[in-house]
């Protein structure tokens, strides 16, 4: 995700902090400060990264229960609003996608039953319960705020985990592009009256921007299933760029340059003096070698390698799933042999070949 930097890998998941994330740590530590003093916001900090723990925590119970299906996480992004684990695809069986969605909640399930032996039945008159620099003040609401997390994300707003799981028991019965269907209106519905009542009722322009959130990316994964249905039996050869810019071995950052102001092409496949493929220059990393290095600096330290290999033959959905995982917009389709670029594939290659078969539906190329 942009304007996210990496802080750790755990279990081979990338775990990134969002800037954002960063700007609502240091608001809460200067709000906090200006209005009680040093100790105050030092335990609203405290008390607001064990929170996050706990959302991290959430999104790790989903990669787990997705890695015994042998589905890979390449990363999780901390937000403001929470956690975004990146699942590289899927699970396709309900029952799958049921244990998955349901797994993150769980763990905030255990977290609240272990702080709640740990403090045992909490006595409302304590007043440590209302310190914020009181290990129990800050364990009670640890407890109480992870109630809340896993009712909150069970609410059945697609493409919450609530939403998935309806999802999930819906595609017991229906076809998976319907059931999806039917699970993203039930999240819009529920999002457009979230957001109503966060500004008109509630006046909290936090859960207001949740709600946006929610609707817009209940309609983007309703959009995504449905692409992804109109792709069934069609092939990478249907769809892929066969007319594009290659860069040789050796090549400087100004003949990239040159190439990015020539056309319309965004990605360069580097390539070897015998043909085959080193590896992917994105324009994010050619504009940043650009400003590090100058015009001269060699393309081939920048490039982007170990992209998964995809062939004219690859199923489409197959690949434009592994496209949606994968960190770079543009993927590059090498022969049979796995040495040759002989096109590239992005979302934009997909989604224009959906249009061109909603126009006509019997439409491939030859």
């Amino acid at each position: 995700m942009k304007w996210s930097f990496p802080i750790a890998t755990i279990a081979g998941t990338v775990v990134r902090l969002h800037v954002t994330f960063v700007l609502l740590l240091v608001a809460v530590g200067v709000m906090v400060f200006l209005n009680n003093g040093l100790l105050v916001a030092a335990g609203a900090l405290a008390f607001t990264g064990a929170l996050f723990l706990c959302v991290l925590l959430h999104e790790f119970g989903h990669v787990f229960a997705a890695r015994a299906y042998g589905i890979r996480t390449p990363d999780i992004t901390l937000l403001p609003i929470g956690g975004l684990a990146r699942l590289e695809r899927m699970p396709r069986r309900p029952l799958h996608e049921l244990v998955v969605a349901l797994a993150g909640p769980a763990v905030n399930v255990v977290i609240a039953g272990v702080l709640l032996m740990m403090l045992g039945a909490p006595n409302p008159l304590d007043p440590r319960l209302l310190d914020f620099t009181s290990p129990v003040g800050m364990l009670h609401r640890l407890m109480i705020l992870n109630v809340w997390l896993v009712l909150f994300n069970l609410i059945p707003a697609f493409p919450m985990d609530g939403g998935r799981v309806l999802r999930a028991l819906l595609a017991m019965r229906l076809p998976y592009a319907r059931a999806t269907a039917v699970a993203a209106t039930v999240g819009q519905t529920l999002a457009g009256i979230g957001a109503v009542a966060a500004l008109v009722w509630l006046h909290q322009p936090m859960l207001f921007l949740v709600a946006i959130f929610i609707f817009l990316a209940a309609r983007g994964e309703s959009e995504a299933v449905q692409a992804q249905e109109a792709l069934q039996q069609l092939t990478l050869h249907d769809a892929m760029m066969t007319t594009f810019q290659t860069l040789p071995r050796g090549a400087r950052l100004r003949d990239a340059a040159e190439a990015l102001l020539a056309g319309g092409q965004h990605d360069f496949p580097v390539i070897d003096r015998d043909g085959s493929f080193l590896g992917l220059l994105t324009r994010g990393a050619l504009i940043q070698g650009f400003n590090t290095h100058g015009a001269e600096h060699p393309v081939e330290p920048l490039l982007v390698t170990g992209l998964p290999a995809v062939y004219p033959g690859t199923p489409l959905r197959e690949a434009f799933e592994l496209l949606r995982a994968s960190p770079v917009e543009v993927l590059p389709v090498l022969d049979s042999r796995g040495r040759v670029v002989v096109g590239l594939l992005s979302a934009e290659n997909i989604g224009e070949l959906v249009l061109l078969r909603n126009a006509l539906p019997t439409w491939r190329r030859e």
